[in-house]
């Protein structure tokens, strides 16, 4: 079910997002949540290149590998 959020913005912002909204043929309301929704994907998600650098990258799958044994044999301890 879709809940509905207040969102305070000053005019230049509100003109903006407006302004691009109308270029998109989109709402404000989906412009924004399309825009979050891509700013989050592009900034919390690795993409395909990134993975494949990481995954080809021998040296951090071994230190990886080393800390899931540790993690696994309950070595080590957290430091406040």
């Amino acid at each position: 079910m879709s809940k509905t959020v207040t969102l305070r913005l000053n005019e230049r912002l509100y003109n903006i997002f407006r302004n691009l909204a109308v270029s998109e043929n989109r709402t404000l309301s989906n412009f924004i949540e399309t825009s979050v929704l891509r700013f989050i994907e592009h900034n919390q998600f690795v993409d395909e290149y990134e993975m494949t650098e990481i995954k080809n990258n021998k040296e951090l799958k071994a230190s990886l590998n080393r800390a899931f044994e540790d993690v696994n044999a309950q070595r080590g301890h957290f430091v406040d």
